[in-house]
């Protein structure tokens, strides 16, 4: 047995050579079994099956290159993910960027280092035509090339621009495949301007409502809160890049929570246990500075006006909170307070803390929240087409700095009662 075993590594070892590093070390293990080495004796034979397993054991634990082993991929489908991931390349260390398109054209613009031509036969390059029928079935012919793009991912984001033809049509279909090779799955998507008309935010919301089965979580962007929120004067291509700041958001904060080790560690396994199959999911990161800057942080963290739903009694809570060396506990239990008030009392919370050398005088909070009441789920009196602005009321509650401290955390607290 032990003969074929190392002839079998043999056999792995010259597979394998030419690709990978990981049996390096078995050329000085393997040459001794033709010298009829191994077998002289049998406490020679326990110590190389021994030697042998360690390297083994070394290389699978540690990946190559010595970096983290979670592979996180953007995947941009169609026009608007595709501009989204434009402006992300360059900006995210650590990530894997793909854009994926019916339109031939437009690939061949696109700033990703990956890109995939999907339904090459049945649009012959030349886009969907805005008809979301075409976009998926463009995917299912090119199912296979999709699963190229999406192996080996721990975890996918996938971003479309909602209401067209590609993005609609497809998005659902890369979800799906990711979810099949057991990735968590989130999707990042936009929502058209009300002037865009009704057949494209028809076509958007049933997309959305396909998507939602189809990942992990699911984060919506309403490009029609851009107009309230960006002021009159800003640049077309600035305006833009706010919604797309919220996918930006989520992908840097998911990769720092996992990568960079901390005093309280938090790790994939427990990202994942909060966002696998949790529905509408928030992805955030707040900085403050000065007195009461964990709040601060906090609220910034947990608020955006962009997203479709508000922040309300959250299932699942993931948030790291990064400081310099004078961060306190008490600051900790400041920010604590604001999240945990947003929060079902039976969510499952996971926390993290990381001191930061670079962190001077400021707080950094990553918030992964998942599980929120769906609109219609919920009798809250919220504006006809905004979520809560936790931002603008915790603002307001600024404006007397004297009366911050015990009575602003009350006035946080009576606004979820509120709420509720």
């Amino acid at each position: 047995k032990t003969f074929f075993f190392y002839l079998f590594m043999a056999f792995v070892q010259n597979l394998y050579s030419k690709k990978s590093k990981t049996f390096k070390n078995l050329n000085t293990l393997i040459p001794k079994f033709s010298k009829g080495k191994i077998f002289s004796d049998k406490k020679q034979r326990n110590t190389s099956f021994s030697s042998l397993v360690n390297v083994l054991a070394q290389n699978s634990i540690q990946p190559e290159g010595g970096s983290s082993p979670c592979v996180i991929k953007v995947i941009g489908v169609g026009g608007g993910g595709g501009n989204a991931v434009n402006r992300m390349v360059g900006g995210v260390d650590g990530v894997e960027f793909w854009s994926i398109n019916t339109d031939a054209q437009a690939l061949s613009r696109s700033l990703a280092p990956n890109t995939c031509n999907i339904g090459a036969k049945l649009t012959r390059g030349l886009g969907a035509g805005g008809n979301p029928e075409i976009g998926r079935k463009a995917a299912e012919e090119s199912r296979d090339l999709i699963g190229e793009a999406v192996s080996a991912g721990d975890l996918v984001f996938v971003t479309a621009g909602m209401g067209g033809g590609t993005g609609s049509g497809a998005a659902p279909v890369v979800a799906e495949v990711a979810k099949e090779m057991g990735c968590l799955t989130v999707g990042v998507v936009t929502k058209p301007f009300a002037f865009e008309g009704r057949r494209r935010m028809q076509q958007a919301t049933d997309a959305i409502a396909n998507l939602r089965d189809r990942v992990d979580t699911l984060i919506v962007v309403s490009n029609d809160k851009l107009l309230q929120i960006v002021p009159d004067n800003t640049p077309l291509q600035d305006a833009f890049s706010v919604a797309d700041d919220i996918l930006r958001q989520g992908v840097v904060g998911i990769s720092e929570i996992i990568v960079r080790p901390g005093l309280i560690n938090v790790d994939f396994a427990d990202v994942r246990s909060v966002m696998a199959d949790a529905g509408s999911a928030l992805m955030g990161i707040g900085t403050g500075s000065g007195k009461t800057r964990a709040q601060d942080a906090a609220v910034a963290a947990i608020s955006s006006p962009l997203l479709d739903f508000p922040i309300e009694r959250a299932k699942g809570i993931v948030f790291n909170i990064t400081g310099g060396h004078d961060m306190t506990l008490h600051e900790i239990n400041s920010a604590a307070e604001v999240i945990y008030e947003a929060v079902d009392p039976n969510a499952n919370i996971i926390f993290g803390a990381l001191v930061d050398d670079n962190m001077e005088n400021e707080i950094s909070i990553t918030v992964v929240a998942t599980g929120f009441t769906q609109p219609g789920d919920t009798q809250l009196m919220l504006e006809a087409n905004g979520a809560v602005d936790l931002a603008a009321f915790y603002q307001k509650s600024k404006t007397n700095k004297d009366e911050m401290g015990p009575k602003a955390s009350g006035n946080i607290k009576d606004f979820w009662k509120k709420l509720r």
